[in-house]
C-alpha cells in the first residue's frame, strides 16, 4: 500500500510517497511562495502529489489517501484550517480542495502534531506514550502526545507551544501578538538574530559562512561560523539556545513529559544543540531535584517526521 504525506510549511511544500513500513519511496519539494491565495497553494500541493507519484512509479489510483500536516489550528472534523498565521489562512477548506484536485481521500492535522505522530510510530517516540515534540522551522510548532494520543484541545487550537509568552511586549510574532516563544526560538528567529549580528559586526566570519551575502543566511549559518572560531557567531548561538531552553523549561514544568524531541532543520546540529539544552533544563526546571528527569533529544526522523506522520493520518483517524 502507498500513502502520500505532505508537510505544508511557510517556505516549502514537501511531499512524499510512503509505504506501509514508513519508508519514503519518493520525495519532491515546491516553494510555498507566500504570500498568495490558498487556492494557488492547494493547486501546487496537488501538483506535488502527481510529481511524487510519477517519481515513485505509481499513479494516484495506487494511493490509499493523502495526509497533510499544516501549521495552525486544524479542524479534522470539517477539514478546515481554522487559522494559520504563517500562511495567512483563515477558514480554508483544505481537505475539499485537495480531494477535488487529486481525486484522493484526504486527512489533515497540525504539522507539529503530524511530526509528533511520525516520531511516535516510527522514530524517537516508539514505545512511549507521553512526550512533547517541538519543530523548529518558519514557525515553532508543538505536538503533545498524551496516553498515545495527539492532544489538540477542545477546539483544535491546543498545543500551539510556539505562542506561549516569552517576553511581555517583546519581538513581534506573525500571530499578531508580541513576545511569543516562536519569535525568539524558531529558525526564522535565528536567521533574524544572525543577520542583525552580521550588520553590527562586518568583520565576523558569519559573512564568510553566508558566502558574503546576507540573503544567504539560514539556520546553519551561525553554527557554521561558530565552528570557524568566530565569537560573534558563538554569541548568536548561545543566545538562541538560551531562548529555546527557557521555553522548553516552561514546557517541562507544565507537562513533565518523559522526553521532548526537537525536530526541524536546526535539530541536525545534534549534540551542539541538545547538550546545552539538557544542561539548562536540568539546572533550571522545577523538577530538578526529582529522581526522574525529562530527556531532551533530537527527533530521529528529522525533517521527514511531519511527512511520515501526515502519510499515516488515515490510520489515526479511521482506525
Amino acid at each position: 500500500m502507498y500513502y502520500i504525506g505532505i508537510d505544508l510549511g511557510g517556505t516549502n511544500i514537501a511531499t512524499a510517497v510512503v509505504d506501509e513500513n514508513f519508508k519514503i519511496l519518493a520525495k519532491v519539494s515546491l516553494p510555498t511562495q507566500m504570500p498568495r491565495p490558498a487556492e494557488e497553494i492547494a493547486n501546487d500541493m496537488a501538483k506535488s502529489v502527481a510529481m511524487a507519484c510519477e517519481k515513485a512509479g505509481i499513479t494516484s489510483k495506487d494511493v490509499q489517501w493523502v495526509g497533510v500536516g499544516c501549521p495552525g489550528a486544524v479542524n479534522q472534523d470539517s477539514g478546515v484550517i481554522e487559522f494559520a498565521n504563517n500562511l495567512n489562512f483563515e477558514k480554508v477548506p483544505l481537505v475539499s480542495m485537495i480531494e477535488k484536485a487529486t481525486n484522493c481521500k484526504c486527512y489533515i492535522e497540525n504539522d507539529a502534531n503530524s511530526a509528533a505522530y511520525g516520531e511516535l510510530i516510527a522514530g524517537a517516540g516508539k514505545g512511549s506514550d507521553n512526550f512533547v515534540a517541538i519543530t523548529l522551522g518558519t514557525g515553532l510548532g508543538g505536538g503533545i502526545i498524551i496516553d498515545g494520543k495527539i492532544y489538540s484541545g477542545f477546539n483544535w487550537f491546543g498545543a500551539e507551544l510556539g505562542h506561549m509568552g516569552m517576553v511581555y511586549e517583546g519581538e513581534p510574532c506573525s500571530c499578531g501578538r508580541k513576545g511569543c516563544f516562536e519569535a525568539y526560538a524558531s529558525a526564522t528567529a535565528l536567521i533574524r538574530q544572525t543577520k542583525k549580528a552580521m550588520e553590527l559586526n562586518p568583520d565576523s566570519k558569519l559573512w564568510e559562512a553566508a558566502g558574503g551575502d546576507i540573503n544567504n543566511v539560514n539556520g546553519k549559518t551561525a553554527f557554521d561560523a561558530m565552528r570557524m572560531g568566530d565569537m560573534t557567531a558563538k554569541d548568536v548561538v548561545d543566545k538562541y539556545i538560551d531562548y529555546l531552553a527557557y521555553g522548553l523549561c516552561t514546557i517541562v514544568n507544565v507537562f513533565q513529559p518523559k522526553f521532548i524531541c526537537v525536530g526541524g532543520g536546526i535539530s541536525y546540529e545534534k549534540d551542539t544543540l541538545i547538550n546545552p539544552l539538557s544542561k539548562y533544563i536540568k539546572k533550571h526546571s522545577y523538577s530538578k531535584n526529582a529522581d526522574k528527569q525529562t530527556v531532551i533529544k533530537a527527533a530521529e526522523l528529522g525533517n521527514d517526521a511531519g511527512i511520515i506522520g501526515a502519510a499515516m493520518l488515515g490510520k489515526l483517524h479511521c482506525g
